[in-house]
């Protein structure tokens, strides 16, 4: 097991790979995309279920080591003292973390659920004959049935919301640091900051105009050019959506981290929109 270990979670399209991109600079840490071993952990509990028939060779002790060892197994290579493993579906795990790693925290990558829409979507339509694994032949054939896809408790937005919303609110919330796309972008240097903050570790001056970090292979072989794709620059840029106004408007007050009462979670905070469809314009708060 490395000297600390990290995780990074939270929603789709909300920054966790330009955030791991960024901190993969400082030669401390290793960071990278969605790795499996939430995945590995996951499906070994399964084997030594109670719906497995191997279920009476396992006690909670033998359990529990066999998943730390996955944990250890996976990061043996890796010389950095310091790894932040990423997966999106941690935040529904806090409860075995607890017991498997010392004094991890969680940074959570959010952002406006109306402008996660839209930012698949817009990737949805810079691949035109590239039809993606992201949907299937029924989902994929309106904006509005790729976003319910998207959105159910099974959809790739809809599983992670559910996920992060039961860590914001559970016992274990004061692990998370909540952190907002659009204050990352705005205000890399500060955020950044206040990151190191929350994981106690010592400051590192990052090249906030030289970020380099791609999983082109990745997305590749599974038909979405540019998911995991960081711009070299960490910068803001205001748009306007491309959703229809009415899907904006249902999407955009699922941001249940703007109401911090019922939660111990940090929270790198940003103001609503004043209007519908007008880009986020935050101010920094932990």
């Amino acid at each position: 097991m490395p000297t600390k270990l990290h995780f990074i979670s939270g929603l789709p399209r909300s920054g966790s790979t330009l955030l791991a991109g960024i901190l993969r600079q400082n030669p401390r840490f290793h960071a990278a995309m969605s790795s499996p071993v939430a995945g590995l952990v996951n499906g070994a509990l399964e084997q030594m279920g109670a719906g497995s028939e191997s279920y009476s060779f396992f006690d909670e002790q033998k359990r529990k080591r066999i998943c730390k060892a996955l944990l250890d197994a996976y990061y043996a290579d890796k010389d950095q003292p310091v790894i932040f493993d990423t997966n999106r579906h941690w935040t529904a795990r806090l409860h075995q973390l607890i017991e498997l790693v010392d004094d991890f925290k969680v940074i959570c990558c959010v952002r406006n659920p109306a402008w996660i829409m839209d930012s698949f979507e817009m990737i949805y339509r810079k691949n035109p004959f590239d039809y993606s694994r992201m949907f299937n032949a029924g989902s994929r054939q309106t904006v509005y049935s790729r976003c319910e896809s998207l959105i159910n408790a099974g959809g790739a937005v809809g599983s992670a919301w559910t996920a992060l919303k039961e860590a914001y609110y559970g016992e274990f919330s004061e692990r998370l640091l909540l952190v907002d796309y659009d204050l990352l972008t705005q205000h890399p240097a500060r955020t950044m900051e206040l990151i190191y903050r929350f994981i106690d570790e010592p400051l590192f001056e990052h090249d906030f105009n030289n970020v380099d970090y791609s999983e082109n292979e990745f997305d590749q072989n599974i038909g979405v050019k540019g998911l995991h794709s960081v711009k070299k620059k960490v910068e803001f840029k205001s748009r306007r959506s491309i959703l229809p106004p009415d899907l904006f408007v249902k999407y955009q007050e699922m941001d249940f981290w703007q109401d911090q009462a019922g939660t111990s979670a940090n929270i790198i905070a940003s103001k609503k929109p004043a209007a519908t469809g007008a880009p986020l314009n935050g101010n920094l708060s932990s």
